[in-house]
């Protein structure tokens, strides 16, 4: 198919031609990605009302909140299992599977997931700026915002999304934050479960956003002669965002080491 220059001047700049079906499968894949998260903010709702009786107790700031935290949960768990999946099982991204230098490899599967991820990041980072600050500070912002910069950035220039993938994968440990929220809004701190997941959120942050970062980091060191190769903005841009990122899953982390001894402290004392 004939390729013609996006619209925008970076992605020219990125990409210089893009097939019809390329961008056709970019903008559908965000698109479906705002649906979704529109349909799943609904259904959490609707559910919600039907099975939870504290729901309607609520404050409408809390509705809200929870809805919007069932969207976040479906798409952190099909991200996860999607960049799994990717990055593990399928042949993608392994070393000696192909020729083609690994920090080029995409696949329809890839650009897909991408594309759903900046769909809901826009639609999250909408409903951030419009009841702002009730559903996250500044950090917030500027982690949906790096975040879709890099997926953008990867996305249209089909440059460095094995890394892309292994920071989505550590959407993983989301649905453990939306649920420790959901158990204290419903007035079960007290409970094993709160307890349990307390736990399981200490364990999936280390490993998915501490040594993973850290595994990143070595695999970008080691194939930094791939690295040297991609266009100067998504090569500085790889550069900069990921230790942001990092960083900012170190700050978290310690809260939620701090929260866990609290947790268990409260919980053996209790007992």
């Amino acid at each position: 198919m004939v390729g013609f220059p996006f619209p925008l001047g970076l992605i020219s700049s990125i990409t210089g031609y893009a097939s019809l079906s390329e961008e056709f499968h970019w903008l559908a894949s965000a698109s479906i990605g705002i649906i979704l998260c529109n349909i799943v903010y609904r259904l959490t709702r609707l559910i919600s009302l039907l099975s939870f009786e504290g729901y309607h107790k609520l404050s409408k700031a809390q509705r809200v909140e929870w809805n919007n935290r069932g969207f976040s949960t479906v798409h952190a768990i099909a991200v996860a299992f999607s960049s799994f999946y990717l990055l593990l099982l399928s042949d993608t991204f392994h070393e000696d599977h192909r020729d083609e230098l690994i920090i080029s490899r995409r696949s329809t599967l890839s650009d897909t997931t991408l594309g759903i991820s900046i769909g809901y990041f826009l639609a999250d980072l909408g409903m951030i700026f419009w009841h702002f600050p009730a559903l996250g500070g500044l950090e917030y912002v500027l982690h949906h915002a790096l975040s879709m910069f890099s997926i953008f950035l990867s996305l249209v220039s089909g440059k460095g999304q094995i890394y892309i993938l292994m920071v989505l994968f550590s959407e993983g440990t989301t649905p453990f934050v939306n649920l420790r929220w959901y158990l204290d809004v419903a007035g079960k701190k007290n409970s094993n479960l709160y307890v349990i997941n307390g736990v399981a959120l200490f364990l999936g942050w280390l490993v998915a956003r501490i040594l993973l970062f850290i595994y990143f980091f070595i695999h970008m060191f080691n194939h930094f002669d791939q690295v040297k190769t991609i266009f100067p903005l998504g090569f500085y841009s790889l550069l900069l965002v990921p230790p942001v990122l990092a960083v900012m899953n170190l700050v978290w982390f310690w809260k939620i080491v701090k929260g866990l001894i609290k947790t268990v402290s409260k919980a053996t004392h209790s007992q």
